[in-house]
Order: C-alpha cells, then sequence, then structure tokens
C-alpha cells in the first residue's frame, strides 16, 4: 500500500496513525507543487511543465523560497514515474489518495487521478469531505485538512477508502481538462470536489484590507490575512502579489522587495487625508 498526501504536515500526522493501527502500514508519499494556484495549462506536457516553472521562478525570486523551483526538492513528475512503476512491477499494489476539503488538496487530486485512468481499481480515495472527527478536547469538528486530525482518528478515517469508481476516471479528468483550458491561475473549492477559477488578483482586494496607516513588515501583513481571511493561499503567493501591489506606486514602502522580512508597506499619507471627515 502506497499513501499519497497533499501538505509535508498531512505525512507526520499519517506516519503517526500508522504506528497506532499497522493495517495502515505503508509508505507516505507527498505531491509537493500547490496546483490550487498557478498555470495549469498542458500541464502533462514539456511545454506546460516549463510554463508553470518559470512562473514560480517568478513568484519565489528573492523571497524565502528562491531558488526552489530548481533545487531538486519539488518534482512532482518524478513522484508519478515511481508510482506507476510500482503498480506496474507488482499487480498487488493499490493507491490510497488523502484528501481533505480544501483547494489545494482537491487541486492535487484532480492533478494526480487523472494520470492513472489504467490502473482502475487499484487506485482509492479518502475523501475527507464535511466529515466529523473528534479533536484532542474530545470536542466534534469538521476538519478543513488533514493535520487538523488527531491520528488515532485516522484508524476511523481508513474505513472511507473506496476504490476511484469507473464514473469518476471518466468525468474528473474531464473536469480538470476544464480547468486547464479556461486558463487562469487561482482555484478556490465551492464544495464538494467543483473548483470555481479566477484570475491571479483574486486576492489583491483583500490583500488591501490589511494595509494601514501604520508600516508594516510583509510578513506580519500577510500573518494577518492567513489568520483572519476567509480565503486563504499560501504565503509565497501572497507576497508575490503584495509585491506586485507595491510595485503599481498605490502604497508607500521602504526597504527591498524581496522577502517577508526585508521590506515594510503602508497606506500614503495623502489616502489617508482624503479618507479623513472634514
Amino acid at each position: 500500500m502506497i499513501h499519497i498526501v497533499f501538505n509535508a504536515s498531512d505525512v507526520d500526522v499519517l506516519q503517526k496513525a500508522i504506528e497506532l493501527d499497522p493495517g495502515l502500514a505503508g509508505e507516505v508519499m507527498q505531491v509537493k507543487d500547490e496546483f490550487a494556484v498557478g498555470p495549469i495549462l498542458n500541464i502533462y506536457e514539456e511545454e506546460g511543465i516549463e510554463a508553470r516553472k518559470q512562473w514560480w521562478r517568478e513568484v519565489l525570486a528573492g523571497g524565502e523560497y528562491e531558488g526552489k523551483v530548481d533545487d531538486g526538492s519539488v518534482d512532482d513528475p518524478a513522484l508519478v514515474a515511481r508510482l506507476r512503476a510500482s503498480l506496474q512491477t507488482d499487480p498487488g499494489e493499490i493507491v490510497w489518495i488523502w484528501a481533505a476539503q480544501n483547494k489545494h488538496d482537491v487541486s492535487g487530486y484532480y492533478w494526480l487521478m487523472s494520470q492513472f485512468r489504467d490502473f482502475q481499481g487499484r487506485i482509492f480515495i479518502l475523501y475527507l469531505n464535511n466529515l466529523p472527527f473528534i479533536n484532542e478536547k474530545g470536542h466534534i469538528f469538521y476538519p478543513e485538512w488533514l493535520s487538523m486530525i488527531p491520528p488515532r482518528e485516522f484508524i476511523k478515517a481508513k474505513k472511507l477508502a473506496r476504490a476511484i469508481s469507473a464514473a469518476e476516471f471518466e468525468v474528473d479528468p474531464d473536469e480538470w481538462i476544464r480547468l486547464q483550458q479556461e486558463n487562469k491561475g487561482v482555484r478556490v473549492l465551492e464544495g464538494g470536489k467543483k473548483l470555481q477559477q479566477y484570475h491571479y488578483d483574486f486576492y489583491d482586494n483583500d490583500l488591501r484590507k490589511f494595509i494601514t496607516a501604520d508600516w508594516q513588515k510583509a510578513g506580519r501583513l500577510i500573518h494577518q490575512f492567513l489568520g483572519r481571511n476567509k480565503h486563504t493561499t499560501g504565503d509565497a503567493f501572497l507576497l508575490w502579489r503584495l509585491k506586485k501591489l507595491a510595485l503599481e506606486g498605490e502604497y508607500d514602502v521602504q526597504g527591498e522587495l524581496k522577502g517577508m522580512k526585508d521590506f515594510e508597506i503602508k497606506s500614503k499619507a495623502e489616502a489617508i487625508a482624503e479618507n479623513l471627515p472634514e
């Protein structure tokens, strides 16, 4: 058995669950790219793969993750090649895909499962969609991320494993193709496995709400956004968008537009004065 998750924190919690239940024993592998943002047109072809890498190079330039595209730490096509080789070599091998109800996991699910249609019956999904779990305090909650689930609860969750159906192997790849052809940069989960797409500036107006009259480090502003905004995404993407806003000249900026600790931003003094009551 091979387990697939979409976040590093999910790897840790699932490995702890395996320690509690040997029936879950198997290698835990992670899809590392964030397919809820960025270009996905022709995503399985060399042209599309390179276009996505180039976009990530732009997004990560000057930030804390600069160079990550080319350092070999993220290579999801190689993960798919390993999975396919394992399935071809061992006819008894199966794959369990774990996904919670968030745009990151669902986007990753579409990207991954669309490449395994020829292994129907051996690819399983555990989609924790609107399912209640019990947290460490004994309270019922609905986790948005797998890492929020206590390891002992995974033992119950494994009962949800089911083979991806023939119908899903027809419909879901077609849905992923539709999303690719729309050629937009931000995907948001509308419910179930339904993704709605928006342009790259989707988060910009909400980011603006956290820019105040006082100087703030970019990292502090992004931390507030992640803790309070309805729709969120990765900090690297938000930093890229914040730098875009800063370059438009709408705000005062001091420092270098590089990493989250390298610059501060605030509303322009004249803009504040215009909004003051007479």
